[in-house]
């Protein structure tokens, strides 16, 4: 079965609390980057499937978001999936 890797970039929806970002960005200005007005933490995933096709991949991936990655009612999610690169 051919073999394909998804690129998932999960964040926090506009106005939801973010205070890993918000130390991330004190501590950033304290270090003395003055121009840093503004930190979202969020998460990068990559993950090696297996599916039959492109499209079963992308389905799968964005199931496994919908399911586990992402908490819908704070996190928004986006994905790229292509043919992963021969081992």
């Amino acid at each position: 079965m051919p073999a394909f890797l998804a690129a998932i970039e999960v964040h926090l929806k506009p106005g939801a609390l973010d205070p890993q970002g918000q130390a991330v960005g004190q501590g950033l200005r304290s270090l003395g980057h003055d121009g840093v007005t503004d930190v979202r933490v969020g998460k990068h995933l990559r993950v090696r499937l297996e599916a039959a096709d492109l499209a079963s991949a992308r389905a799968e991936v964005e199931r496994m978001c919908r399911e586990l990655l992402a908490n819908p009612v704070m996190e928004s999610f986006a994905f790229d999936v292509a043919a992963a690169p021969r081992a």
